[in-house]
């Protein structure tokens, strides 16, 4: 079970970290960048403050550990539709260029793990 929390506790530091840092806090520019390759620049920034607070409130669902399953299948589209966006509009924005989806895709594979394939923490092993 300690290896669940662990899990967890990971997923929901990406998505924190990612949200609250890179995008709300702007110390990643890169992602502003993106947002107005793909949706325009005149709402770039506000758009990708509101993708960040969205990322910090999936931290926090995570990390309440409420409906694990559909919280990993709603994590997995994000990113899955997320990075097929980025890949195919803004691909030399994005921090692995091309090899993006791979990191995705393992990091979905987390999720899936995690929504899937452990125990949850009210439940006997």
């Amino acid at each position: 079970m300690a290896r669940t929390k662990i899990l967890m506790i990971l997923i929901a530091l990406v998505w924190l970290l990612n949200g609250l840092f890179a995008k709300v806090l702007n110390l990643v520019p890169r992602h502003t960048e993106i947002v107005a390759t793909i949706l325009g620049e005149e709402y770039a920034r506000p758009l990708t403050i509101l993708i960040g607070c969205s990322e910090i409130a999936m931290a926090v669902w995570i990390w309440l550990d409420w409906h694990r399953k559909p919280t990993a299948i709603v994590q997995m589209a994000i990113i899955l539709t997320m990075n097929t966006l980025e890949s195919l509009l803004a691909p030399d924005l994005l921090l692995w260029g091309y090899l993006n989806p791979v990191f995705a895709v393992l990091f979905c594979g987390m999720i899936w793990h995690h929504g899937f394939r452990s125990i949850p923490s009210d439940e006997p092993s």
